[in-house]
């Protein structure tokens, strides 16, 4: 299912004006008052004494020898550190995820070779395809795509972005694998589409970028982990109720085209549903269609279907872009929070 790209993913940009400089109000340091011609023959009062001493002590603190609290440094540790930081949390979160959804595993000798094979290269066409999306958008951003992008309607967007993703799509399904010219263009074609749809990411800090990759990273890799290892066949019966779900996360993503403003509440609950119903459910599709790439595995050894990764790259690809669409909102939604 193709997804939605919506206006909130635009950043606007804010001039910060500088103070103005204010001139300095010290003038005519050099001239000094005429000295009085009237003789003082009072003598210096102890009241005198102690305002001049006083004026003394303020100006020695006044100069900058003056004690001031410095600054604690705060450590945020080294890169070694944070790495390892980060690669617990992946490895802590594949652990957790297998000890609950994963608890019987395949008592049937473990994968076989053709089936690791053949998981290997659709994950390795998953990447490909993702590299590719990711370098294009780039390039599409720098051409200023993106602008022009944001300037239209957003129903011709939806439009053209649904028929070129979804069209592309099919004809890259309906193409026999062993035509390889045609089947890799349409592939190339189908993830252009999917470059110039997510192009205005690129307005987005890079770092929230990488963080929101690494995250969607994970979390898939997890799933992935836990569908390859399951018995065979045992979450396939997850197509339904995800086709359900995902319909479901779809009319919520049309709701702020359709609804008008004054329905904040019903906004803000359907906002709820397309952010994170929609990241359950592609967390889903992953480890539905990483069972079902090993039961394809299997058809294709009995030479009952062709042995063809790029569909089955596909599904894995459009996951990985509605999860990480997903963490680039939620991410950004708690940086506005700090701020």
């Amino acid at each position: 299912m193709s997804f939605v790209i919506r206006r909130p993913f635009a950043l606007t940009s804010t001039i910060k004006q500088l103070p103005r400089s204010i001139s300095n109000p010290l003038r005519a340091l050099h001239t000094t008052p005429k000295a009085s011609t009237k003789p003082n023959f009072e003598p210096a009062s102890p009241i005198t004494t102690f305002a001049k001493a006083r004026n003394a002590f303020g100006k020695t603190l006044a100069s900058p020898r003056s004690y001031t609290n410095p600054a604690i440094p705060t450590s945020t540790g080294t890169l070694a550190q944070r790495l390892l930081y980060g690669a617990a949390i992946v490895g802590g979160t594949v652990v957790a995820t297998n000890a609950i959804f994963n608890r019987e595993t395949r008592d049937d000798g473990g994968m076989a070779p053709y089936e690791r094979n053949f998981l290997n290269d659709t994950f390795m066409h998953t990447g490909l395809g993702v590299g590719m999306i990711g370098v294009a958008a780039q390039a599409l951003h720098r051409s200023g795509w993106s602008f022009r992008l944001m300037s239209m309607n957003p129903w011709v967007v939806i439009g053209v972005g649904l028929v070129g993703s979804i069209g592309s799509m099919m004809a890259t399904r309906a193409t026999d694998p062993e035509n390889y010219v045609q089947k890799y263009a349409l592939w190339s074609t189908f993830n252009l589409a999917q470059a110039a749809i997510l192009s205005p990411l690129m307005f987005l800090q890079p770092a929230l970028l990488a963080r929101a990759g690494l995250y969607t990273v994970a979390m898939m890799g997890s799933i992935a982990f836990v569908g390859a290892t399951a018995k065979q066949e045992k979450y396939l019966y997850l197509g339904g109720p995800l086709l359900a779900g995902v319909a479901i996360v779809a009319v919520s993503g049309f709701a702020p085209l359709v609804l008008p403003a004054t329905a904040a509440r019903t906004l803000m609950w359907t906002e709820r549903v397309w952010l994170y119903g929609g990241l359950a459910v592609f967390g889903g599709f992953t480890l539905y269609d990483t069972q079902k790439i090993l039961q394809h595995a299997r058809l294709a050894e009995r030479g009952l279907v062709k042995r063809d990764v790029v569909n089955e790259s596909i599904s894995l690809e459009l996951d990985f872009l509605n999860i990480f669409i997903r963490m680039v909102q939620i991410l950004g939604m708690q940086r506005s929070n700090r701020r």
